[in-house]
């Protein structure tokens, strides 16, 4: 609890207990509206202040001007005690809100507290500590035990394990060495590291994750704009509402029923009518549910840019997936040799030399499976032959490596593989010598991320993917895909979404998932854009609406329930708050609803809609 929470409960029970005491001192006139009037200025000064500024600015129709008008009017009807106990459980009310919305905002400012205070930068071998805006690309930092990862690079000396629990929601380590990724927001945990810089502090990924929590807040939902207006509207409304209940029914009663105008009952059903009215319980409740959903998905590791994506993501029907990178690990490896008529190493050998020369990721996956430092001395007469593969003399033997293409036009006969992924054909000295088979490796939570989604409401799941078709097909059917498409260029990508777009109801929303830079038009383009965020491209990254931050394919599924938990608080909260209202409106105008109902009505509506917003901090498991 802040001071300002403190000096507001303090307020709170002195004049709590002043109201006890007057509750039982025999006094009556002046002297009782003087001695009320000292627990009422103890606990509302700052209500009657905030509503005469609000009269001086022309803003005068807002939650302040209703508790003011109403209190004061019932205290000038005689009803003191009412009029105190009014202001009294509203400020309760405003009290808890307070602390309520802070709590959740430490959560996530906690969570969120990846923030680097100083950068260790090594210059002619001595340590000093910078701001990491000052440290440029090609840096060499340090970062000891217990320090935050203060901009991205790569490790050039010693092993440790990250906590990155604050950027994808995961509690057991990472463990790295030299040569590895690293990036920014995590906690060193055990040794110290070297690290190079790969990226300027200001687009490095704490700076982004940053610049996205907090700008989240200001791209509102449809939700929010609906209230807002509501507001604008609602409470002049039920302002002139109240007027018209207090002088109307007494007129008609005096000049046309020849009746008693009975003035105090009906101004006091209109002050009452106030109390009721008031709005808070929406204003307040709604955005606190969304801010609470973005921070529940940030815990999670899912950054949401926004409280519109966060709508727009509940409503999601149909899923498409890129497939290198998103559904797999965009790491080739060796994962066979097959019909080989020489030693299997000396076969992976010959093919590793010959592609000793190209940096395409099948050639670092054969020099990788080779193991072994690649001597460029044996190696001679490097042809590379574009669309095909290489041709090169090792150890005097001419080796070709490359797809069926070459074999062909070599006039080698060749052996076709029936396992899906990327054959790499060997020929020495113009003799087909065998093929090695090299895969894509399966995310381990893919096929678990499709079935997710359909537990979660999604119709359909697509797979997109440049790769050949019987790639392609094996991968969508081991994985549980409902559709796929492949051999598509960037282009048919997104003619591919927009022909999905087309065939969907409006009501439905579409996602696209994916990490490449060329992936950058279809998020773009789908109704709602999701990015890999740790692995995936700055321009993917930029061009989503939401960015996982492991590059987990089951954090969709676990994005779109947490979207939708938090939808369903906030109409839960919308129809309470509403129907409740109403309810007591109505009462309250045929006097049957005094100001005791009024407060529930109020400051009670308010608590329980502020305590079911905060339930969406709390992401479930899938």
């Amino acid at each position: 609890m802040n001071k300002k929470q403190k000096k507001m409960l303090i307020r709170i029970l002195a004049a709590a207990a002043m109201m006890v005491l007057l509750a039982v001192l025999p006094v009556d006139g002046y002297l009782r509206f003087g001695l009320f009037m000292i627990p009422y200025l103890v606990i509302g000064y700052d209500i009657l202040k905030k509503a005469w500024k609000g009269i001086l600015n022309r803003q005068v129709f807002d939650e302040n001007f209703l508790m003011a008008v109403a209190t004061l009017g019932a205290i000038l009807l005689g009803d003191y005690s009412e009029g105190v106990a009014v202001m009294l459980f509203y400020q309760v009310g405003e009290l808890f809100q307070s602390y309520a919305v802070g709590k959740s905002r430490r959560n996530i400012s906690d969570l969120m507290d990846i923030r680097p205070d100083y950068a260790n930068l090594e210059r002619d071998g001595v340590l000093e500590k910078v701001d990491p805006d000052e440290v440029e690309i090609g840096s060499v930092i340090i970062v000891q035990p217990g320090e935050k990862v203060p901009i991205d690079g790569i490790i050039i000396e010693g092993k440790t394990a990250l906590n990155t629990s604050a950027l994808t929601g995961e509690s057991l380590p990472r463990d790295v060495s030299v040569g590895d990724e690293i990036i920014s927001g995590c906690i060193n945990m055990t040794g110290l590291i070297r690290i190079r810089t790969t990226k300027e502090f200001g687009e490095s990924t704490v700076s982004k994750i940053l610049e996205l929590v907090e700008n989240s807040s200001s791209r509102k939902s449809k939700s929010e704009n609906f209230i807002s207006k509501f507001a604008r509207y609602y409470t002049p409304a039920v302002c002139y509402g109240a007027v018209a209940l207090a002088i109307l029914p007494p007129l008609v009663r005096m000049l046309f029923l020849s009746l008693s105008p009975e003035w105090g009952d009906w101004i006091y059903r209109a002050l009452t009518f106030l109390v009721i009215s008031c709005p808070c319980a929406l204003v307040i409740s709604i955005p606190l549910s969304f801010f609470a959903g973005i921070g529940g998905a940030s815990k999670a590791g899912v950054l949401v840019k926004g409280s519109n994506y966060l709508e727009t993501l509940s409503q999601t029907r149909t899923v498409v997936f890129d497939k290198t990178g998103t559904m797999t690990q965009g790491v080739f490896e060796v994962s066979d040799v097959h019909h080989g008529t020489i030693d299997s190493d000396l076969l992976l050998e010959y093919a590793a030399l010959a592609e000793s020369a190209s940096s395409h990721p099948i050639s670092k996956s054969l020099q990788r499976a080779y193991g072994k430092p690649i001597d460029r001395s044996r190696v001679t007469d490097i042809e590379e032959i574009s669309g095909n593969g290489v041709t090169a003399k090792v150890d005097g033997h001419l080796i070709a490596a490359g797809n069926a293409r070459l074999m062909e036009r070599l006039g080698v006969t060749y052996k076709d593989c029936h396992q899906a992924g990327t054959v790499v054909h060997i020929a020495i000295d113009g003799t087909y010598a065998g093929h090695i088979l090299i895969s894509d490796l399966i995310k381990p939570t893919a096929a678990e991320s499709i079935q997710a989604l359909k537990r979660s409401g999604v119709k359909k799941t697509v797979m997109l993917t440049g790769d050949a078709k019987r790639v392609a097909d094996q991968v969508a059917a081991g994985l549980g895909f409902d559709e796929v498409y492949s051999e598509l260029l960037p282009a048919d990508k997104v003619a591919k979404v927009e022909e999905l777009l087309s065939g969907k109801n409006d009501s439905e929303k579409l996602a696209f998932v994916g990490d490449g830079i060329n992936d950058a038009p279809v998020l773009s383009r789908a109704d709602i854009g999701i990015a890999m965020g740790a692995m995936g491209s700055d321009a993917a990254i930029e061009a989503a609406d939401i960015v996982l931050m492991d590059d987990d394919p089951l954090k969709v599924a676990k994005a779109i329930r947490i979207s939708r938990k938090c939808i369903r608080i906030v109409y839960q909260n919308i129809w309470f708050a509403i129907g409740v209202k109403a309810v007591c409106l109505i009462l309250g105008a045929f006097g049957i609803a005094n100001m005791w109902m009024a407060i529930f009505a109020d400051v009670g509506v308010m608590i329980l809609a502020v305590l079911n917003a905060i339930r969406a901090l709390f992401v479930e498991k899938l």
